[in-house]
């Protein structure tokens, strides 16, 4: 039986970074950074905004998606800003948007709670990680797939190029994404420059906490 999975890929992204075995969430320092990528390459492959000389320029006016209209509405009100600067910007905030948007789908469940009387803590679960392991095989086949990039599916090939960008280990081990490097990079072209973006974003960000900065 097909299991159906979330349409957009900030979603998709969300639910790959839960560890199914340990059944916990992930990549917790970088969820936001991906949630912001994902929104991005969503409106990129469906024309929403462009690539242009210092990064993305709207071509649409509002959407009726709220997650993808905040962001498209923030390119167009503002001065020519990199692709980088995107990523970055409002990522904590995506990434509890795109999680309170999975555990209204009904796709995750979240238990909230504050440790010592006053620090808060959730708790995601994943409901049916059946699909989570679907679009962990959508990545590795895109990944390990003979078909060139423009015969795949562009969403699936997006998936799997900001999966790579990160190398994601819930997807496979990180021996594997080595050897999948120059895959993950013909992928990324399908909605470049976001994936690069995000990789440069994640770096920048471990460069100052490990500066103390």
């Amino acid at each position: 039986m097909m299991v159906d999975v979330p349409d957009t890929l900030p979603e998709r992204l969300y639910l790959l970074t839960y560890d199914v075995e340990k059944k916990r969430m992930t990549y917790r320092s970088e969820l936001g950074y991906l949630m912001r990528a994902g929104i991005l390459a969503e409106l990129l492959l469906a024309g929403h905004i462009a690539d242009a000389t210092g990064g993305p320029v709207a071509r649409a006016k509002t959407l009726a998606d709220p997650l993808l209209d905040e962001t498209l509405q923030m390119v167009a009100e503002s001065r020519r800003r990199t692709w980088q600067h995107w990523v970055n910007k409002g990522s904590g905030a995506a990434a509890r948007q795109v999680r309170d948007r999975l555990e209204s789908g009904g796709w995750i469940r979240v238990e909230r709670r504050h440790v010592l009387g006053f620090i808060p803590l959730t708790k995601v679960t994943v409901r049916d990680t059946r699909v989570v392991k679907r679009l962990a095989g959508t990545v590795a086949s895109a990944l390990r797939g003979a078909h060139p990039a423009s015969r795949l599916d562009r969403r699936d090939a997006a998936l799997a190029a900001l999966a790579a960008a990160v190398r994601l280990r819930t997807v496979m081990p990180r021996a594997d994404w080595r050897a999948r490097r120059v895959r993950g990079e013909e992928l990324a072209e399908v909605v470049a420059p976001v994936p690069w973006a995000l990789r440069k974003a994640i770096q920048a960000a471990q460069a100052a906490a490990g500066s103390g900065g």
